[in-house]
C-alpha cells in the first residue's frame, strides 16, 4: 500500500509540473485557410489574432466574425487535445489494479 501511495505521490508531482509546463506553451492556428491566425496559450488565453486585410470586408463583417470564432475554437481543441494527451501520458503510467479509473 506504502508503495501505490509513494507512486500516487510521484504522480501528482509530475502532473503539476506537466500542467505548469502546459500552460506556458503557446500554439499557433490557422483559420480561413491561412487569412486568420489565432496565437493562444496554454491557459485557453488568446495571445493576438491576425488576419489578411484582404479579407476585411466592411460590407460583410459576419464573414469575418465566423472566421475568427472558428480560428479561436480550433486553438482551443488544439490545447486540449494537447494537454489531455499529456495527461494520459503521466496518469497513464500508474498501474492501481482493482481502482479503475481512479486518475
Amino acid at each position: 500500500m506504502q508503495g501505490i501511495m509513494k507512486q500516487a505521490q510521484k504522480m501528482q508531482e509530475d502532473m503539476a509540473a506537466l500542467q505548469e509546463e502546459l500552460d506556458a506553451r503557446e500554439y499557433e492556428v490557422r483559420a480561413g485557410g491561412g487569412v486568420v491566425t489565432v496565437k493562444i496559450n496554454g491557459k485557453l488565453e488568446v495571445l493576438s489574432i491576425e488576419m489578411d486585410p484582404d479579407i476585411v470586408d466592411p460590407d460583410d463583417i459576419e464573414i469575418l466574425s465566423d472566421i475568427l470564432v472558428a480560428g479561436v475554437n480550433e486553438a482551443i481543441k488544439k490545447v486540449n487535445e494537447t494537454n489531455s494527451s499529456e495527461m494520459g501520458k503521466v496518469t497513464g503510467a500508474l498501474n492501481m489494479p482493482g481502482i479503475p479509473g481512479l486518475f
